[in-house]
């Protein structure tokens, strides 16, 4: 998992928080979960959590529209709680989606519910699955309150490297600034020190919608230097990124913590 927060913050965000697509509004701020989905599931009837925390300490702070909360020196903490069916399907909750502002207030945002699939998922070799997401936001973060999102899910991995692909189908299911489905492209390519540690590179990279695609002008872009690790029966992703294109987000920290239940 990836939690992104600064170093003044590590702390205290964990503590604090403990066919044709339909269409959508654009999103120019970090999001709670800044994650490739990889050949990562459950073993049958085992829960799980992750809390995924991310930061921007550095960026333009314009707003796209009058009442949005800026993602300057907002600190984004989002548990995600997951039950795996059996060996293919995984449902997944996040619950719920909180901020912590620039002066310290602690806001309760929303909520989003998942069901992932994943079908060849060895520890070597192809894999491939599908994950869809639905969930209400608030305000502050979306004028669209209700959002759908579809993600194809691909990779391969080896001995020594792993690499994934998602595609990601972004839209509202309603709200007043409903537009063409976004489309973005997530791409992860890791290369392993060790058994459990990967340092690798992640790219997030908007290529328009279904109905202009390839407008990567008019898209978010963002990349990062990403490190998993465990320590211990605790999983971490920790990623400093920075974000192009349309993204107002300088700097970007993130940092996911898989807590050890069932291993």
């Amino acid at each position: 998992m990836i939690v992104t927060c600064p170093v003044r913050r590590i702390l205290l965000g964990p503590a604090a928080a403990i066919g044709v697509m339909m269409t959508s509004g654009a999103a120019h701020a970090a999001d709670e979960e800044i994650q490739v989905y990889m050949n990562d599931i459950n073993l049958p009837h085992q829960p799980g959590l992750e809390l995924h925390v991310n930061d921007v300490p550095s960026g333009d702070a314009t707003l796209d529209y009058p009442g949005q909360e800026s993602s300057i020196n907002r600190v984004r903490i989002t548990p995600e709680f997951s039950y795996a069916l059996d060996e293919h399907f995984e449902l997944g909750a996040y619950l719920p989606l909180t901020t912590l502002d620039s002066s310290g207030h602690y806001q309760v945002d929303g909520w989003k519910v998942r069901l992932k699939w994943l079908g060849s998922h060895s520890e070597r070799g192809l894999f491939y699955g599908i994950n869809y997401e639905v969930g209400r936001s608030d305000y502050r973060l979306d004028r669209n309150p209700w959002n759908n999102e579809i993600k194809l899910i691909g990779g391969y991995e080896a001995a020594k490297w792993i690499v994934g692909a998602n595609v990601n189908f972004d839209f509202a299911l309603s709200g007043p600034a409903k537009t063409p489905a976004d489309v973005q492209v997530a791409t992860k390519a890791g290369y392993k020190i060790t058994e459990f540690t990967i340092i690798g590179l992640e790219s997030y990279n908007g290529v328009g919608t279904v109905s202009n695609f390839g407008n990567l002008a008019a898209s978010n872009q963002s990349s990062f230097v990403a490190l998993d690790t465990r320590i211990g029966r605790w999983d971490f992703n920790f990623g400093v990124g920075r974000g192009y294109g349309t993204n107002r987000d300088g700097t970007i920290l993130k940092m996911i913590i898989g807590f050890p239940f069932g291993k």
